[in-house]
Order: C-alpha cells, then sequence, then structure tokens
C-alpha cells in the first residue's frame, strides 16, 4: 500500500530542499547587494545619455549593483556613460555612512535601477535617448554617390542584376554586381537590398530618408524602406574577368516587317559588335543586331523569337550584300532582360495550396526561378535557405504556410506531410543526376563540386544506398497520396522549355503573355548553375549502385504508368 505513495514523497521532499536552497541564495544576494550599495556614491550632475550599444558590461554590472567602482579602472573599460544616468565615480575616502545616509543612497539607487530598466525596455515615459547617428554614404566606396531615391512597386526604375544579402550587404558588394552586368547606376534598399538599372528614378527625396545600415558595413547607408540609395558605378575595364561578355546567339533572317520591329537603333560607318552592344547595353536592351553597318536594339519577341537560326556564313558576307540579303547577327548584351524580373506576394492568400515537389537535386531551384519570372509571383519554401534568398528568392523567408507564394517548395514525403497541399507539381529527374548534383550540394554548396576525396572515401556508397531508395519512396508516396498532381520531367522542361512551361503556369491558374515567357527563356539559367569542369568522373557509380538504382527506375516507372501517365523517359535507364 505504501509503494504508490513513495513517488510522491521523493518529489515532495526535493521539492523542499530545492526551495530552502533557492532562498538561500536569495537572501545571499541581497546581502552582497546591501554591501555594496554603500560603496556606490552618485555625481551631483547629469550628463548626456548614451546609446546602449556601446556600453561595456562593467558599467552595466555596476548599474544594477553587482560590481564595485573599482572595477572601472580595469584596462579598455569607460565610465563615461551607465545606459542613460549619471556618472559613477569612486568616491573619495570618508566615515562610513550612516542608516539615514545608506537609506538615502538606497532610494536613489533604486531610482537609479528604475531609470535603467526603463531606458532598456523602451518605456515611452522614460528620458528620451538621442538614437544613433544616421549611416553616411562610404566615401571610400568606388563610384559616386548620386542621392537618396523613392523606387519601388512594379514599375521600378532600377530592375536588373536583383539579390539580397541579410548578413554581408555592402556599396561595393552590389556596386560590383551591376558593374559586372555593364550597369551605370547601383542601388541599395533597406540595408539588404540591391538593384541595377542605367536610368535614375523621376522622384528624388531628402538624405534623411535614406536611414538604413548597411547589413555587412556598419556607418555606410543602404536605402531605407522603399528608398534606394544609388550610386553611380565605375565602368570595369574591358579586360576584367568580372565583367560579362558579349554571347554571339546566332544569325538569323529579319522579321517580316523588317527592322520596324526593333525599338531602337544606331547606323554609323563601320560599327562594330563591341559598339553596337554597348549602345544597347546602355539603353537596356539584352540584344544587339548588327545588319551591315546598321545596329539595332530589341528583346526578343513572338516575331523575332531566335529559334529559327540559319548558316552563320551568311552573316559573315560584306555589309552591302548582308544588308540586301535581309540577314542579321544577334549578339546578348550583358544586361538582363527586364520584362519578367519584377515580382511581388500575392495580394491575397493563395485559395489553392500547391506544393512544388521534388527529390534533392532534382532541380527544384531553377523550376521555381522559372515559376517566379513566369507568373511575377514569389515561391515559397518549406524551409528556410538564407543562400537562396541572397540570390532574389525572398518568398524564402515568408513562412511556408502563410499562402502568400504561389507554390511552396518542399522534399518531404509522407502521407501527413503530402494531404497538408490541395495540389503539386511533381518534379522528376534522372536519379543517376539528382544524386550526383545533391552531393555535390552537400559536399561543396549550391554552386560548387564535391572533392576527389568525397567521391572516394566511404561516404559516397553510403550516400547513394540510402538516398536512392528515398528517390524511388518519393514518387511512390506523392503517387499514392497527391490529391491533384501535376508530373514534370526535368529533361522536358531542360529540351522543350516553353511548352512545359507553359503547362505548369496554366496549372496555377495564372495568366501569361508570350512576352513575358520569351523574357523567362532568355534568362533561363538562373543564379544556380553550376559552371566550370567537374572535378571528377561525371558518373561515378559502379556496376553493383547501377543496379540498385536501375530497379528503383523500374519500380517508379511501373507506378507511373499504373497511375495513368506515360512513364519516365527512355533515357532514364537502357529498356
Amino acid at each position: 500500500m505504501a509503494r504508490p505513495f513513495f513517488r510522491p514523497q521523493t518529489l515532495l521532499r526535493r521539492t523542499q530542499v530545492l526551495l530552502f536552497l533557492l532562498t538561500a541564495a536569495y537572501l545571499m544576494t541581497g546581502s552582497l547587494l546591501l554591501l555594496q550599495r554603500a560603496r556606490v556614491a552618485l555625481p551631483p550632475g547629469p550628463r548626456a545619455p548614451g546609446p546602449l550599444q556601446a556600453l561595456p558590461v562593467a558599467a552595466v554590472a555596476l548599474g544594477v549593483g553587482l560590481l564595485d567602482s573599482r572595477a572601472l579602472q580595469a584596462p579598455r573599460v569607460s565610465p563615461e556613460l551607465l545606459l542613460g544616468v549619471d556618472v559613477l565615480r569612486r568616491p573619495p575616502a570618508r566615515p562610513r555612512p550612516g542608516p539615514r545616509g545608506l537609506r538615502s543612497r538606497n532610494l536613489e539607487l533604486r531610482q537609479l535601477r528604475r531609470r535603467w530598466f526603463q531606458h532598456f525596455m523602451g518605456d515611452p515615459q522614460g528620458p528620451p535617448a538621442p538614437g544613433p547617428e544616421a549611416p553616411r554614404p562610404m566615401a571610400s566606396s568606388r563610384g559616386t554617390y548620386v542621392g537618396c531615391f523613392s523606387d519601388g512597386g512594379r514599375d521600378r526604375t532600377l530592375k536588373g542584376a536583383v539579390f539580397f544579402d541579410l548578413r554581408k550587404m555592402t556599396v561595393s558588394h552590389c556596386q560590383d554586381a551591376c558593374a559586372e552586368r555593364s550597369y551605370a547606376y547601383a542601388g541599395l534598399e533597406a540595408g539588404a537590398e540591391c538593384y541595377c538599372g542605367n536610368r535614375l528614378p523621376v522622384t528624388s527625396v531628402g538624405p534623411e530618408a535614406c536611414n538604413h545600415e548597411c547589413k555587412g558595413e556598419k556607418g555606410s547607408v543602404c536605402g531605407g524602406v522603399g528608398r534606394l540609395s544609388i550610386y553611380r558605378v565605375e565602368e570595369l575595364p574591358p579586360g576584367s574577368r568580372k565583367r560579362r561578355t558579349v554571347t554571339y546567339r546566332g544569325c538569323f533572317r529579319l522579321p517580316e516587317n523588317g527592322t520596324h520591329t526593333f525599338p531602337d537603333s544606331l547606323a554609323q560607318a563601320n560599327a562594330t559588335v563591341d559598339a553596337c552592344s554597348g549602345f544597347c547595353s546602355q539603353k537596356e536592351f539584352p540584344l544587339a543586331i548588327l545588319r551591315g553597318w546598321e545596329c539595332y536594339c530589341a528583346y526578343p519577341t513572338p516575331q523575332f523569337s531566335l529559334r529559327d537560326a540559319v548558316d552563320s556564313a551568311l552573316c559573315g558576307q560584306e555589309p552591302k550584300a548582308q544588308r540586301l540579303a535581309e540577314y542579321c547577327a544577334v549578339y546578348q548584351t550583358p544586361v538582363q532582360d527586364t520584362r519578367c524580373t519584377d515580382r511581388r506576394f500575392l495580394p491575397t492568400k493563395a485559395k489553392v495550396f500547391v506544393a512544388l515537389s521534388s527529390f534533392p537535386g532534382a532541380g527544384n531551384t531553377w523550376a521555381r526561378h522559372l515559376i517566379e519570372h513566369a507568373t511575377g509571383f514569389y515561391t515559397g519554401s518549406y524551409y528556410f535557405d538564407g543562400t537562396l534568398y541572397n540570390k532574389g528568392f525572398k518568398g524564402e523567408k515568408d513562412h511556408w504556410r502563410s499562402r502568400r507564394t504561389i507554390c511552396v517548395k518542399t522534399h518531404e514525403s509522407g502521407r501527413r506531410e503530402i494531404e497538408m497541399f490541395d495540389s503539386a507539381i511533381l518534379l522528376i529527374r534522372n536519379p543517376y543526376r539528382s544524386l550526383v548534383a545533391e552531393f555535390n550540394r552537400k559536399c561543396a554548396g549550391h554552386l560548387g563540386y564535391a572533392a576527389d576525396q568525397n567521391w572516394k572515401s566511404k561516404e559516397w556508397p553510403d550516400f547513394v544506398r540510402s538516398y536512392a531508395a528515398w528517390w524511388s519512396s518519393h514518387v511512390l508516396d506523392w503517387l499514392r497520396f497527391g490529391k491533384r498532381l501535376l508530373v514534370v520531367h526535368y529533361e522536358e522542361l531542360r529540351h522543350s522549355l516553353l511548352p512545359t512551361l507553359r503547362e505548369m503556369v496554366a496549372f496555377l491558374n495564372v495568366s501569361v503573355s508570350e512576352e513575358r515567357l520569351l523574357c523567362v527563356e532568355n534568362n533561363k539559367e538562373g543564379s544556380f548553375r553550376r559552371r566550370g569542369r567537374r572535378p571528377h568522373d561525371p558518373e561515378p557509380f559502379t556496376p553493383e549502385m547501377r543496379v540498385l538504382i536501375d530497379g528503383y527506375i523500374r519500380t517508379v516507372d511501373k507506378a507511373l504508368r499504373d497511375h495513368g501517365g506515360a512513364g519516365l523517359p527512355g533515357e532514364y535507364v537502357p529498356r
């Protein structure tokens, strides 16, 4: 009978002991405070309060009576300010005060602590403290500070080469990014956002409106809320490694209505590729078109879509012959096609909660880039990746269940996680490519390659065994529990971009113009394509690994066919 009461009695005894120890600690602390108060004195004259962040730790502790005033004599500790109240000094030697003097000092110390607490908590009744000095334009930055401007919304003037950086944004960082694409102006907003362009906004505001400090550069000005601190960018020298070069797109026949399709032109003798590209870059056109001695600037349009290239020799004739033959050489300028770069959150909460689901390494980030630029709305994420946010995926910071984004990235599987969504785009990629891409990301980040030692270690075989099974189960779970699915194969999206993207946008119930889709095609690569040469064999799979992966491929292929689809593309595995 006594056994059921044994545990409550033990707990009660422990509680009593704990209460006794806490009481003893409280009494000892009070005694120490009482002893220290007698040694703290306040000077008669008040001084101006200082900023909280500039106070030394010793001064904070002294303000609540925990340290002796002699601690202020320690190296690198300044006794200038105490959280917006009077300066504390070591009192001169004098006889020990009586009870009345001690009570008076205790009262003053309580008032001192009360005022410190009000200052710390931001009490509006407390004495107002002057804010920190407004950041100033960096005198050491390359380029010239132009001023503070208002520029926002869908009609933003500076909307090229957009990126964010919550931790390391600096004026030089933004200027370099804009100079790399041959832009003339760099604009910084809200301390962490960078925009580029070749024209200044119309509305100029006072310098006090640009009051945000750069996240990675204290004391420098990086705009404000809806305000841009704009700098004129120094042009990179032609041979600079950072400067993006002009890309030859091919030789094309002029559209039916001739050069009237092109919005701007330049006619000069002996026009060169560099001169034409520079002229069109300054006008913020992504295409520079040479036809004999004539230079034209344009965007890709349905009438001039750059899909039917002809033999480049037809554009290599003499200028007069080339002009009569109605052929033109097309070059991609360093500037960005900005017709599809404006993005925003949904104006109202989405009624249909859509997932963009894929196995890691299947191209989810690239698909998000295409969807955002095609629809004009941000995509969300089940996770938070600061690297993606810095590259312009602003929905990365938004809560994934806010329903303010057009769709939500997820790699999750399992019934509960899947049934939270009303519909989903299921992105599938060849597992051989997905495994290599995800292993590179895990070892070297979004843009790097795993080192040789990673591929030769035990980590790679273990990775293949566990992740190959996940690739299969991820697809099977979404086919089983997904409510409404659109299956998209990464390879089809890569080879037939516009038809597949049209299908995805229609599934998301968004109307998109053909010009915007052509802009997406012109900016299709995004910021997360691995560049450079692979430092290893592109398919480091052993025969045992291939047998394992091929078995999973056949399982998924059968499940897709049973679900009413066409199965996996034939290139996934030899049939």
